[in-house]
This record gives C-alpha cells, sequence and structure tokens, in this order.
C-alpha cells in the first residue's frame, strides 16, 4: 500500500463498498481499490487495520482509517486533509 494514497478494502456485492467507492470516483478522489474478491488474503489485511470483518474500510494517508463510513464521514475527512 502506499502510504500517501487513500486505500479501499471492498468487494462489488457490497451496497456500502458500491457507494462509497462511487463517492470517491465522483469527488475526483485519487485511491487503490482492493477487491477482497479478487484478492481473498487481502481481507486479512483490512481486517488487521479495523480489527473487524465489516466493509468497506478506508485507509486515509493519516493513516486512521473509517469502516463502513457514511458519505459525509469521507468527506469531512477528504476535507479535513484538504483532499477535496
Amino acid at each position: 500500500m502506499d502510504p500517501t494514497a487513500i486505500t479501499m478494502f471492498g468487494a462489488e456485492w457490497c451496497r456500502d463498498c458500491r457507494r462509497t467507492k462511487a463517492q470517491l470516483d465522483d469527488l475526483g478522489v485519487a485511491y487503490t481499490y482492493v477487491d477482497l474478491e479478487a484478492e481473498p488474503a487481502a481481507a486479512e489485511v483490512a481486517k488487521d487495520i479495523s480489527g473487524r470483518t465489516n466493509i468497506p474500510v478506508v485507509v486515509y494517508p493519516d493513516s486512521s482509517h473509517h469502516v463502513e463510513p457514511s458519505n459525509a464521514d469521507v468527506e469531512a475527512k477528504l476535507r479535513e486533509l484538504s483532499l477535496i
């Protein structure tokens, strides 16, 4: 993972993942998407980060993260980091 970028762990079957991914795309924010269906081993990485098995897990450049964030949570964090 690039420590200067946003990384999102998710899966296509997950409605919250699709919503968060669409939000990042709509805002034009660069991020790395880790598809847990394509890379099942990455689920352990996401769990190690969040301490939970819930997705999406969004990891920010300041090493903070959100688990199942609302759009408002993501937007507030992106503004805090001056990414939007």
